[in-house]
């Protein structure tokens, strides 16, 4: 489902006009980002769990090339899905 598909499904089940709801859904996606910045995670009972994840560096090659080379440490965001929502998969 795209973030569009998603929009007009809220709009139709809500009849809600579809820039109220984008304009929402987008205010909550913005408190989600900042809650996962600030205190490194995000919970939604019944859902899962938005996280901070380090990657170590490691080895890789250029595709372009084939050479070799070292790939930096980074974050980036993980989920983890609640049990609830897991049975439903």
């Amino acid at each position: 489902m795209t973030k569009a598909e998603l929009i007009d499904t809220i709009a139709r089940s809500t009849d809600q006009p579809k820039k109220q709801v984008a304009a929402t859904l987008d205010l909550a996606f913005e408190q989600i980002a900042r809650s996962i910045r600030k205190d490194k995670r995000f919970w939604v009972p019944g859902f899962g769990t938005f996280s901070v994840r380090r990657r170590k560096a490691r080895a890789g090659f250029n595709p372009r090339t084939n050479a070799p080379m070292i790939i930096a440490a980074s974050r980036t965001v993980g989920f983890r899905p609640a049990p609830e929502l897991r049975k439903g998969l």
